[in-house]
């Protein structure tokens, strides 16, 4: 069989074992971007297959002309077998050779080291010789760039003494990286154009299930391959038997090995992130990631979409990477896997450094001294407000998150705490800013041990119409709007703390807009005659009293004090411009 025809034999063998969906090596269709399909989901793409080690450099222990010899002069092109010819362009017609130097004795060892420069998925290596095959071949790869090797394969007519390995060995999902030896492949003749050619996947259980394997994913990655030759097949002539079938039999018939191809059949590894490799600024071959993923074999999620683990992409899911939600408020986030698994393996992504004044995992809630303007979407950079907490008022700086509402002390209303509540009076105090307007009990008002006249009879000269008219107005010393603001008992007085709003009348230069007070008999107020409440404002009509001890106005039964009405405003002032005229009433 021609090596051509033996080479389309493996790679054929190869590809039946994993044509079926789940094969990562199977050729695709060239869409625009064959890691898409046409509606723009996301699917597996894979490089195309290739002789990864065409026109690469290969590293040989010993090469004919180096240095010159009677057998190899490098002078003489004729002569020269340099390594580069075992990865050049061959055809039938036009094979070059590498060979190493004459040997003269056995066993001696020459290695042939080739760098991929970059992780392939390898499927087959093949040499095809211009000697005879070898005696004892190994061939090992190495996944980080030579650092360290493994064994991929032995070839060897003496397996057990050799390599220390049988020559008929099983394999098993147990072994599924273990290299084996056999004895084929490994015959003296023909004398020129023998092959080596070994397949990765060529009886490994799991090779049916590539995707779902990842001994066999690593099985077959490798950035360098090295393959040993240990022993030639020795021999007087070129019809004469095999020395080396007796025991320490040696030959003065000089040997050498000489291979005219090397060949490393593989994909470049982009963990079906990937449909080709290109060169990067610095020339070297990288994957052309796409889904998100970023590193010279797509194996990472590109920064800012760790929402879910990185994955291989299969024929099944591409697993591509996805962003993380931030509502547009990060740059940066990371992954948790806790949060993932809680979130029946959805979203693992953790925002970091929330801006716009958000917080939380996914900078979905404003953090604190912030709430929410829900008149704006959480994407927005403006969707927190401030909550202007009252620096008195409030208890915290901390606001509802939906509603803005701070938390008041007690007595303190308003949305950020900027007022007294209904029934409280502002302090002098910052610990208790607002407190409680006292209940005005009529009885305890009066501290006379006399039982009080009869309410009834006793306002009955302040009862009657309360219709504001000239008469009245003219009769008062005073015609002023309070508003009341606190109350303290002096004596047998009810002192008011008021502020008075307007002036309309005023026979007293005592009585002026500002804070001032309004004395009130408890005895009046015990019968509500007048009839004060605290935070109100009110209509004050009364007579001055210039009593020294008690600086202010006094409101008694006769007095008119009545909650005010703004549409007294007018009446009022057209009584204030008559009275300018002098048409008051002498009383």
């Amino acid at each position: 069989m021609e090596v051509s025809q033996l080479l389309r034999l493996l790679l054929t063998t190869t590809m039946l074992g994993l044509s079926q969906t789940v094969n990562p090596f199977v050729a695709q269709q060239t869409p625009p971007d064959p890691c898409y399909d046409e509606s723009g989901t996301p699917r597996r793409c894979i490089p195309e297959f290739v002789n990864a080690a065409f026109g690469k450099e290969v590293q040989a222990s010993s090469t004919c002309g180096k240095p010159p010899t009677r057998h190899c002069d490098a002078s003489d092109p004729r002569r020269a077998h340099p390594p580069a010819y075992l990865t050049d362009l061959n055809t039938a017609s036009n094979m070059t050779c590498w060979r190493s130097e004459t040997l003269h004795h056995s066993p001696q060892n020459v290695t042939l080291t080739l760098s991929l420069g970059k992780k392939f998925e390898v499927v087959y290596v093949s040499l095809q010789f211009c000697s005879p095959r070898p005696e004892s071949t190994a061939i090992l790869k190495s996944m980080d760039y030579g650092k360290t090797w493994v064994p991929y394969q032995y070839y060897s007519s003496q397996c057990r003494k050799i390599y220390g390995k049988p020559s008929k060995a099983t394999v098993t999902k147990q072994n599924e990286q273990e290299a084996l030896c056999t004895d084929g492949l490994t015959d003296l003749y023909p004398l020129t154009g023998g092959l080596i050619a070994f397949s990765t996947l060529d009886g490994r259980p799991s090779a049916q299930d590539f995707d779902s394997s990842p001994v066999l994913q690593d099985w077959v990655t490798a950035t360098d391959i090295r393959v040993v030759f240990s022993r030639p097949h020795l021999f007087r002539d070129l019809g004469g038997r095999d020395a080396g079938e007796e025991e320490g039999a040696t030959s003065s018939t000089p040997y050498y090995y000489s291979v005219g191809e090397l060949q490393v059949g593989g994909r470049c590894k982009c963990n079906g992130h990937a449909a080709r490799c290109v060169k990067d600024k610095e020339q070297k071959l990288v994957c052309d990631c796409k889904h998100n993923t970023e590193g010279p074999e797509c194996d990472r999620c590109k920064p800012f979409h760790y929402d879910r683990p990185w994955q291989r992409a299969t024929a099944r899911e591409a697993n591509e990477c996805l962003a993380c939600n931030c509502n547009l408020h990060a740059r940066r986030c990371r992954f948790n896997m806790e949060l993932y698994k809680l979130s029946g393996r959805k979203s693992g992504g953790v925002c970091l450094n929330c801006r716009h004044n958000t917080a939380g995992r996914h900078c979905h809630y404003c953090k604190e001294g912030f709430y929410r303007d829900l008149s704006k979407a959480i994407t927005d950079r403006k969707a927190c407000k401030a909550c202007d907490c009252h620096p008195v008022g409030a208890a915290g700086k901390t606001c509802n998150q939906t509603t803005g509402q701070c938390p008041c002390k007690d007595g303190v209303t308003g949305l950020t705490c900027n007022r007294c509540a209904k029934g409280y009076q502002q302090s002098r105090s910052p610990v208790a800013p607002c407190i409680k307007i006292p209940a005005i009990n009529p009885t305890s008002l009066v501290t006379s041990t006399e039982a009080p006249a009869d309410c009834d009879s006793y306002c009955k000269p302040a009862k009657g119409n309360y219709k504001i008219n000239m008469k009245k107005y003219c009769k008062k010393d005073y015609v002023v709007q309070v508003n009341i603001l606190e109350m303290e008992t002096v004596a047998n007085w009810a002192k008011f703390t008021i502020n008075i709003l307007s002036v309309y009348k005023c026979r007293d230069e005592r009585v002026k807009r500002g804070d001032n007070f309004l004395w009130i008999h408890l005895k009046d107020l015990s019968c509500k005659c007048p009839k004060i409440q605290i935070s109100k404002k009110y209509l004050v009509m009364g007579i001055s009293e210039n009593s020294t001890d008690r600086p202010g106005l006094m409101a008694d039964k006769n007095s008119l004090v009545i909650q005010w009405r703004d549409a007294w405003t007018r009446r009022l002032r057209k009584l204030q411009r008559r009275e300018k005229k002098g048409k008051c009433l002498k009383p």
